[in-house]
């Protein structure tokens, strides 16, 4: 446990750096451009990266040293945000800041590639989990990763707006480099007590192994159900990448919505530390489509009223259950799939889920941009229920939100009763009685 937790903390130093820069770069885009087109494609572009990248990663995970992914991931993100640091300082600022020219996209592509490589470290840490913590205490232990996870968004959030805003891109690419340079220090120090993957020399295996992940979760009854599932809630959840931002921008300053994400990561925080300490239930797969449920409710609320304080409050209540999504889905797959094969499946499920935000995020923004935003401003929608509504930019997104909240809450009512629920929720309980027996 004392080298998990070593780890969760060492992960939370490559948390922020990641997530700072993330958050600098798209707050610095939207401000310096305008443009919800450049700020929905940066996002669907890391969730494409994400998906592309997932059963590599996965597949990479299971054959070497969990530590060792961990260092090569810390090795590549500082290569890249050096990098990134040295095309700001070297191209003319006119240069990087055309959406239509290379300049522009070459950095957003580095500093992304450096990001989503972190990606990996993730499901080396979920693997760490099944590695390093007893059965009975995954769910607090995924928990605990929740709670990293949103102190990591609290304190980048804060400082990503004020550094942006008062500093300057230049100083947040200064500061990146050097927190990812102190978490890779940092991991050297770490001893973590696991063997080399065995390898059998004489079977040739692929880079990208797809096939032993779905053999893998077709072991499982109703795993790829779940699976689909999550797709389905990404797929609704590229909505939020692409617009959140600047419907956020819209009401508030930048520095004002830099804190408003921090106090809003403390819901993040709020929700791991209730899982760490109860834990998830006797059914976690029940805990994820109830806290799903809840969400897609306050999403159809929250947009209702054009105000800062129900958009706070909505994306509180996202916040806090958030981490128990997540959770329950780490605990389910640490439970019914053997560890010498969980990173493919974490990299399969990954892959597939983050591929459907991006598919939402490069159609939303020009969607919204070229049809909702204008139909909410001077056109029918706002000549229709823009009196009670309300007109503009922030109105269509809105309407935009109001939508994926209703087909999400249809969704999951329909996944509650369907048959791939009830057979995967038998199987965890039949499992865990295997687990106790063991134990015994």
């Amino acid at each position: 446990m004392k080298t998990f937790h070593r780890l969760l903390v060492n992960s939370l130093i490559a948390g922020v750096t990641t997530n700072f820069l993330w958050f600098a770069v798209t707050f610095w885009a939207y401000l310096e451009t305008r443009s919800v087109l450049a700020t929905s494609i940066i996002g669907g572009s890391f969730m494409l990266l994400s998906a592309l990248s997932g059963m590599v990663f996965g597949t990479f995970v299971d054959r070497h040293t969990k530590k060792g992914v961990m260092l090569l991931a810390n090795a590549v993100s500082l290569v890249a945000f050096v990098t990134a640091t040295a095309l700001f300082m070297l191209s003319p600022i006119d240069s990087i800041l055309t959406l239509g020219g290379p300049h522009f996209w070459v950095f957003v592509l580095i500093i992304l590639s450096g990001a989503v490589v972190g990606n990996m470290r993730m499901i080396a840490l979920s693997t760490c989990v099944t590695l390093l913590v007893p059965e009975p205490e995954h769910a607090k232990a995924n928990g605990l990763v929740g709670t990293a996870n949103g102190v990591s968004f609290a304190v980048t959030s804060v400082f990503s707006g004020l550094v942006v805003g008062q500093l300057g891109m230049l100083w947040a690419l200064g500061i990146s480099v050097a927190l990812t340079a102190a978490a890779a220090l940092d991991l050297m120090t770490i001893r973590v007590p696991e063997e080399p993957p065995s390898r059998d020399l004489t079977i040739r295996t692929p880079a990208i192994d797809i096939r032993g992940a779905i053999a893998a979760i077709g072991m499982v009854p109703g795993l790829f159900g779940l699976i689909f599932f999550t797709t389905f809630n990404n797929f609704l959840g590229g909505v939020f990448m692409a617009l959140a931002d600047p419907y956020g921008l819209e009401l508030v300053t930048v520095e004002a919505w830099g804190f408003i994400w921090g106090f809003l990561s403390l819901g993040y925080i709020v929700g791991g530390l209730i899982v760490a300490r109860r834990g998830l239930g006797a059914s976690p797969l029940r805990t994820l489509f109830a806290a799903n449920a809840v969400i897609w409710v306050v999403t159809v609320l929250f947009p209702l009223h054009s105000s800062v304080v129900p958009l706070i409050i909505g994306f509180w209540v996202y916040m806090v259950l958030f981490p128990a999504i997540e959770a329950a889905e780490q605990t389910i797959v640490q439970r019914v799939v053997p560890f010498d094969v969980q990173g493919r499946v974490f990299g399969f499920a990954q892959a597939v889920e983050s591929a459907s935000a991006p598919i939402t995020a490069f159609l939303i923004g020009p969607a919204a941009q070229l049809w909702v935003i204008p139909f909410m401003t001077d056109g029918r929608g706002a000549r229709t229920i823009g009196a009670w509504f309300g007109t503009g930019t922030a109105r269509g997104i809105a309407l935009v939100f109001i939508a994926a909240g209703v087909i999400g809450l249809v969704a999951t009512l329909a996944a509650m009763r369907s048959r791939a629920y009830r057979t995967l929720s038998d199987h965890y309980a039949e499992t865990g009685d295997d687990y106790r027996s063991a134990a015994g």
